[in-house]
């Protein structure tokens, strides 16, 4: 999860952007379960503390059977508004 957000922040910054203007994360994680929780509260607070950002936006949790690439098991939708 921490790379997911780490690109976003890159993407963002790109545009000359930040966290600051996301309005909405949507996070799909193959086969969520409760027991994942822990890790990807540790992801999302290493991403935070590396970008200097609050990721406490509204965020959706979708669980999702599978991605296009088997070996990816999180993907991250950001939704951010640039003036």
């Amino acid at each position: 999860m921490a790379v997911q957000l780490l690109n976003v922040g890159t993407a963002l910054a790109a545009v000359g952007g930040s966290f600051d203007d996301v309005a909405k994360l949507v996070v799909y994680v193959v086969d969520w379960s409760e027991g994942k929780m822990p890790a990807l509260g540790e992801g999302v607070a290493r991403a935070a503390a590396r970008l200097g950002a609050d990721l406490t936006k509204p965020v959706t949790l979708i669980s999702i059977t599978g991605l296009g690439e088997p070996d990816l098991l999180v993907e991250v939708d950001a939704t951010a508004v640039l003036d």
